[in-house]
């Protein structure tokens, strides 16, 4: 698999699970507003992600999603969102 096919997997794999927590309520556990805030960099990294690979940029587009990944798993792992990876 080159760079480009694995930059399009990584987008594709964030992008779903984005979807899939997009609605569910943060885990009052940890404050929401700074659960949130980390939500919005995951979704922000993403999409500087694709804004990358339009660009032609794969190595950055391949280091903002995997950002993107990062937040979403600590996320995750924290008990703030539920999802599993694709």
């Amino acid at each position: 698999m080159n760079l480009e096919e694995r930059v399009e997997k990584y987008i594709a794999k964030v992008e779903a699970a984005l979807r899939a927590v997009e609605g569910q309520s943060l885990n009052l556990a940890i404050e929401s507003s700074k659960a949130a805030y980390v939500l919005e960099l995951a979704r922000m990294y993403w999409e500087d992600a694709r804004y990358y690979r339009e660009k032609g940029d794969l190595e950055t587009a391949l280091a903002t999603v995997s950002y993107s990944e990062g937040l979403l798993d600590a996320l995750r792992i924290m008990g703030v969102v539920e999802f599993d990876w694709a």
